[in-house]
C-alpha cells in the first residue's frame, strides 16, 4: 500500500477548486503542532460537496464501513514521549521503506515502549506496527510504519519513517506532493488520534483519522491528502484525503454512551479524514499512558449505531492523480 508517488498536473474531480470554510485558514492549533493545520478547522458549516450524495451511495453499495458495516473504534495505537536523554537508533529500512518519501534517520526508542498493537518492541501480531514517538521539546514527531525491534541483538528494522517538525508551518503539500508517510494519505497520524483524557475531558478539538477498506477507496487523492494507493474501489467511492462530517441533524443524545457523544460532537465540529485502508474505522490512542482509561468511557462498539447515510462529504476540490513520483 506505501508506495512512492508525485505529479504537477489535476483532473477535476466534480468540483475545479478547493471550497468554502475547508479550506479557509484554521484559527487554532494543536494537537502536538505549533501551527494550525487541516485538522484544526472547524467544519460546522462548510460547504458540501457536489458529489457527497453519490459518494454515499456508492459507500452503501460497498457495504458501508469495514466490520461487516459497524463503525468500530482502534484502540491500539500509542504515543511515546522521548527527550534529549532518550537514547536514539538507527534502523534498517525493510520492504515498505521507499525513497524520497521516506526518511532515513535515527529515531528516539524509548527503554519502556511498545509498537502499535503489542506490547514490546518486536512486531509479532502481524499489524501494521506504528512506531510512534514525540519530543515536544526538540518539536519532533516520529512516525514509522511496520517497526520490528527484535531477536537476541535486537535488530531494528522499519518501513516508512515520516519525521515531521511541528514548529514548522506546512503548506498544503505537507512533507511533499505524492508523498506518502506512514499512513497512504500523507498525513501526519498522531494529532488525527483521540485520547481517553480528551474524552474524559469531554471535547475532542480536532478532526479524527478514519479507515476503509480497500475495495471501498478510489484511486486518487484529494486535498489535505498528498498521496494515494492503487486501491480497488469502483466509482463513486471516496478518494484518500476525503472528509467526511457528520450531520448537523443527527441526534447525538441517542447515542448511550457519553464517550460516544463527545466523539460524535467532533465528528460534526471536525470531522474525520480517510487516512488509509483498514477495517477499524476511527482510530483512538490506547490508554497504556493516559491517566483516563476507557472501561466505562467508551467501548468498541458504542459508536456502531453511526451509519454511512449519517455523514456528509465536505468540498474538498480536485482529485489529484496517482503519479508514483514523489517530490520532496
Amino acid at each position: 500500500m506505501r508506495l512512492a508517488l508525485t505529479i504537477l498536473f489535476v483532473t477535476a474531480c466534480g468540483v475545479d477548486a478547493p471550497g468554502g470554510d475547508d479550506t479557509s485558514p484554521p484559527t487554532e492549533s494543536g494537537p502536538y503542532f505549533e501551527h494550525p493545520m487541516f485538522f484544526n478547522r472547524d467544519v460546522s458549516h462548510s460547504p458540501v460537496a457536489v458529489e457527497s450524495a453519490t459518494i454515499i451511495s456508492a459507500l452503501r453499495s460497498a457495504d458501508g464501513w469495514g466490520n461487516l458495516d459497524h463503525m468500530r473504534v482502534d484502540f491500539s495505537f500509542d504515543i511515546l514521549r522521548a527527550d534529549a536523554s532518550t537514547p536514539t537508533r538507527t534502523f534498517q529500512p525493510n520492504e515498505y521503506f521507499k525513497l524520497p518519501d521516506c526518511d532515513d534517520m535515527p529515531i528516539p526508542v524509548p527503554a519502556s515502549g511498545n509498537l502499535e498493537g503489542e506490547t514490546g518492541y518486536a512486531c509479532s501480531q502481524g499489524g501494521d506496527c506504528h512506531l510512534i514517538v514525540f519530543d515536544e521539546t526538540a518539536g519532533k514527531l516520529y512516525e514509522m510504519w511496520r517497526a520490528n525491534i527484535a531477536g537476541g541483538t535486537q535488530t531494528f528494522t522499519g518501513g516508512c519513517l515520516a519525521v515531521w517538525d511541528t514548529k514548522l508551518k506546512y503548506d498544503e503539500t505537507l512533507r511533499g506532493e505524492q508523498c506518502t508517510s506512514a499512513d497512504v494519505a500523507g498525513f501526519p497520524i498522531t494529532p488525527l488520534l483521540f485520547t481517553a483524557d480528551e474524552v474524559a475531558a469531554g471535547s475532542i478539538d480536532h478532526a479524527i483519522r478514519f479507515v476503509l477498506p480497500l475495495d471501498r477507496i478510489r484511486q486518487g487523492y484529494v486535498r489535505p491528502a498528498t498521496h494515494g494507493s492503487f486501491s480497488s474501489g469502483a466509482a463513486g467511492t471516496p478518494f484518500y484525503g476525503v472528509h467526511l462530517r457528520l450531520r448537523r441533524d443527527f441526534p447525538i443524545e441517542t447515542l448511550t454512551s457519553t464517550g460516544a457523544q463527545v466523539v460524535a460532537r467532533a465528528l460534526k465540529k471536525y470531522g474525520m479524514y480517510l487516512a488509509d485502508g483498514g477495517e477499524d474505522t476511527l482510530t483512538a490512542v490506547s490508554d497504556r499512558y493516559t491517566t483516563a482509561k476507557w472501561d466505562g468511557l467508551l467501548g468498541v462498539q458504542d459508536l456502531y449505531p453511526l451509519t454511512v447515510e449519517d455523514f456528509e462529504v465536505i468540498d474538498h476540490g480536485s482529485m489529484f492523480p496517482i503519479t508514483n513520483d514523489c517530490m520532496r
